[in-house]
């Protein structure tokens, strides 16, 4: 056994020792009188001399005293010259300073490999300022199997790297407003950069929101219009209250902002027994870009709430099962907050990557919005943020939008051990602009759930593809698609029209006879808008006018109705109403106000014992059943209830970078039922507010 394994070893060694001598060092001209195993060192010293010998650091690196290192990964191929792979150096300049001189390097002899020349790859770390390779031998640090060399002054030092990082900062020039970051959707906000948008002749699609900055930018120049608000503070805490993100870090590629968020708002409901109403929000927000095609954003809010009494109601009436006593509109699930008030924390993301000028794609969690009005018939912001997947396409006359969407039925009859059923949207909207004035847009719309395990049906992931049919032939009327239309027509730079067209059904038997069936289920919405109205700078009016038939958006599954958390994907309202909304916006340096009148019908269900039936306008029921009639069907039928809303705002930007704004807020509401019942009760409210709020997101009280 010993002489197997003395045979072993040796067999050992005189392999390990035969792939030694198989494998040779490039060697330089000068080295090649060396003796074998002094040729590594000797390769390593004269690269080392040469770079010495050669490099010029520029002028700018000199005059900023800097100090790192330049990182270097290059080959010497197989017939001896030197090829860089990659640099690693904090400019420019140093980059290319390294390619020169290595360009300068002269053909040597490779590498060889069983005596065959081969590729070798090495490892360069070039001390900025330059050091003396002819410093004693302790000063040289070379890694061992690993064709790596490093320069070290000092072994015992500190390494520089992350105070380098520090030193690489650059001012902070608002690169938000010019990279693919989305811009916070608000109609305020909005409102300050839409009449360039709209302006004739523009080649854009101003229909799905958000917008980005890039987009914007083409037409609006951000930079300038935030130069006129700017104050003059030297003092970093005015800088940082009235101009500038509480924390914003820009350098090589990269950016990110750091801002608080807060909505902090007392009020009254004069009719209310309540001592007051409020709004309590704590949070923050991270943005940023990382390069060119990679930009993110990310807000978390904390609140707590009370409202006046028609909101707290309508909150409660939205109650998911398992408990929880409210889901508060557009924001989400809320819990109890000592004995009146809700706690309802939130939280919204966007992850954008744009490859090219023509495609971007966003994974996102928050709510997504289509039309040029005041509401959306087809998909709106209403509704309480969700999660979701987006493929924008702009090319030529044409923007074509794919948004796919996971939502919640939180119904206690689709409720199963404790957990929420889910549902899935798929959505495609295609904007093409006709001409320099006539935008058209087609839009259609298809939801399912889990049915079969069923699960995110691979069918509607195709961009490309038309929904109906794809359902149709896919399942037995277990899916909801609904298709629709909007237009836009700038008849000057000044007025613009707008309309929206929803199909959810039609029999086109049934419009020929007349008769009003149950199964035309559709809305329409018209409106205008009037830019720099009467000659007056920033001065918008709007008027718009929606309808929506009963039973638009339900399904004879209330699972897959067109709904998420319990409130309408569409109009805030859902069905079965008409409405009349009248806007007018004005702003001067930071001062902004806002009057709203919204005059509407709604029919609701009387849920009475002597009449349950559904009139239409409740979109979680089952539209096959208990209908009170198949024809006849009016707008408003049931508990025909008028509404009536006025709404004025005036306030004032605190800080132009977080959107920080200080208002006070007047609400007169008249809520009058045809029929008083236990559930709908004629309501006079007048709710005034006062408070300071980061302004992100449109928060819907005009119910």
């Amino acid at each position: 056994m010993k002489i197997y394994f003395s045979f072993f070893v040796l067999l050992m060694g005189l392999q390990v020792l035969a792939q030694v001598e198989k494998q040779t060092f490039p060697v330089f001209s000068d080295c090649k009188n060396e003796l074998p195993e002094k040729q590594e060192n000797c390769f390593y010293v004269t690269l080392q001399n040469f770079i010495y010998t050669k490099f010029k650091v520029p002028s700018e690196v000199v005059e900023e005293n800097y100090k790192g290192d330049v990182i270097v990964v290059f080959e010497v191929d197989t017939i001896g010259q030197f090829n860089t792979l990659y640099i690693d150096a904090i400019s420019n300049d140093l980059r290319q300073e390294t390619q020169n001189v290595f360009e300068q390097l002269p053909v040597i002899q490779p590498a060889t490999y069983s005596g065959r020349p081969t590729y070798s790859k090495f490892t360069l770390k070039i001390a900025i300022p330059l050091v003396d390779p002819n410093l004693k031998q302790e000063d040289w640090v070379v890694a061992e199997n690993s064709h790596s060399v490093k320069l070290v002054t000092n072994n015992e030092k500190e390494l520089t790297e992350f105070e380098d990082v520090e030193k690489s900062y650059k001012p902070f020039d608002n690169p938000n407003f010019r990279s693919n970051l989305n811009i916070a959707f608000t109609h305020l906000n909005y409102y300050n950069f839409e009449a360039v948008l709209n302006q004739v002749g523009s080649n854009n699609h101003t229909a799905t929101k958000p917008y980005s900055y890039s987009e914007v930018a083409k037409y609006y120049d951000f930079d300038a219009a935030q130069k006129q608000l700017l104050k003059e503070k030297e003092s970093w805490w005015g800088r940082k209250l009235w101009n500038e993100n509480l924390v914003a870090i820009q350098g090589e590629g990269y950016w990110f902002t750091v801002n608080p968020i807060f909505d902090l708002r007392i009020g009254k409901d004069t009719g209310s027994d309540l001592s007051s109403t409020f709004v309590n929000t704590r949070g923050v927000q991270v943005q940023g870009a990382l390069g060119e095609t990679l930009t993110f954003s990310s807000s978390i809010y904390e609140s707590q709430g009370r409202f006046a009494d028609y909101y707290n109601a309508y909150a409660v009436s939205l109650r998911p099962s398992g408990g929880n006593p409210a889901i508060i509109p557009g924001v989400g699930i809320a819990k109890l907050f000592k004995e009146d008030a809700f706690d309802f924390p939130m939280a919204e993301a966007n992850l954008k990557y744009k490859p090219n000028s023509f495609i971007d794609l966003q994974l996102g969690y928050g709510r997504n919005f289509i039309g040029d009005g005041y509401r959306s018939l087809l998909q709106s912001d209403a509704t309480s943020p969700y999660p979701y997947f987006k493929i924008n396409t702009t090319f030529w006359k044409i923007k074509y939008t794919n948004t796919y969407m996971w939502l919640k039925d939180v119904r206690p009859e689709v409720t199963l051990e404790g957990t929420y059923a889910t549902k899935y949207m798929a959505s495609h909207y295609l904007s093409y602009n006709v001409s320099k004035r006539l935008n058209i847009g087609l839009f259609e719309n298809v939801v399912w759930t889990n049915t079969n395990d069923r699960g995110f049906d691979v069918n509607f992931v195709n961009p490309i593809i038309f929904y109906r049919a794809v359902e149709f032939s896919s399942s037995s009327k277990s899916g909801n698609a609904v298709l629709g239309a909007t237009a836009k027509y700038k008849w000057s730079n000044s007025v613009n029209f707008y309309g929206q067209f929803l199909l959810d059904e039609f029999a086109i038997g049934d419009v020929k006879e007349g008769n009003k069936s149950w199964r035309n289920k559709f809305g329409y919405q018209i409106g205008a808008k009037y830019y720099n109205a009467f000659g007056v700078k920033n001065f918008m009016l709007q008027l718009e006018y929606n309808q929506v038939r009963p039973y638009v958006y339900s399904h004879s599954n209330p699972l897959t109705n067109y709904g998420h958390n319990n409130q309408s994907m569409g109009h805030a309202w859902g069905a079965n109403f008409r409405e009349l909304v009248g806007i007018a916006r004005y702003a001067k340096t930071r001062y902004f106000g806002e009057a709203k009148f919204t005059y509407g019908q709604r029919g609701f269900d009387f849920n009475s014992a002597t009449d349950t039936y559904n009139y239409g306008g409740n979109i979680y029921l089952n539209y096959d059943e208990n209908r009170p009639f198949d024809s006849g069907v009016a707008i408003a039928q049931g508990n025909k209830t008028t509404v009536i809303i006025g709404e004025l705002q005036i306030g004032y930007v605190v800080n132009l970078a977080s959107n920080l704004k200080v208002f006070a807020n007047a609400m007169f509401r008249d809520f009058n039922p045809k029929f008083q019942t236990e559930t709908l009760q004629k309501i006079n409210t007048s709710w005034f507010s006062i408070g300071l709020r980061s302004d992100l997101f449109n928060w819907y009280f005009d119910y």
